[in-house]
């Protein structure tokens, strides 16, 4: 299967509401999990190789951009009857097992997604306080396996700006990933 690349950040894009279950059985909307000082909204699934390579870099840098204010969401918007790995018992286990320190959901309409105009998993979505589009892109250079310890961290150098200073950095380089699927 081809990696698909999603487009650039589309600056101050407003941030899209949503109600959605979790893995823990509670029903989570955008102010539930919104930081003071930005959010983070992260398409990801159980499957997708270009995810579980750098899931241990994701859960890190959720936990240090939580710490700077930042609200963190992950959302699997894959179609579970298709992908049964990707259906909310298996995302609850996943969940519990890695420790996830943000709320993962699940979108089984695919709206949120479609709102979002989600690619791939995982696709990053980084806004400020303010609730504007400000960073689009990688977590690492990481590929479908992850790369050196020492890597930049694209995704907290840029959420990072965002919480001091409400905007992300110009240049940015886009994640890459396993297309999200879609149902028929």
């Amino acid at each position: 299967m081809p990696a698909l690349v999603p487009p650039v950040c589309d600056f101050d894009t407003p941030i899209v509401d949503f109600d959605l279950p979790g893995t823990d059985g509670r029903r989570y909307t955008l102010a539930d999990v919104r930081g003071d000082r930005g959010t983070l909204v992260m398409f990801i699934c159980n499957h997708c190789p270009y995810v579980l390579a750098v899931l241990d870099r994701i859960i890190r840098d959720a936990r240090d951009l939580q710490a700077l204010g930042i609200g963190v969401v992950a959302i699997s918007a894959n179609d579970a009857v298709a992908y049964p790995q990707d259906g909310p018992g298996k995302m609850a286990e996943m969940a519990e097992a890695r420790g996830f320190p943000f709320p993962y959901l699940y979108d089984e309409s695919q709206k949120v997604a479609r709102a979002y105009g989600a690619v791939c998993t995982p696709d990053f979505f980084g806004y400020n306080a303010d609730g504007g589009l400000q960073y689009r892109g990688r977590l690492d250079a990481s590929r479908n396996a992850a790369g050196p310890s020492d890597l930049r961290r694209d995704l907290f150098e840029a959420m990072k700006q965002v919480a001091e200073t409400g905007t992300g950095p110009r240049e940015q380089v886009a994640s890459i990933g396993c297309s999200i699927k879609w149902k028929p």
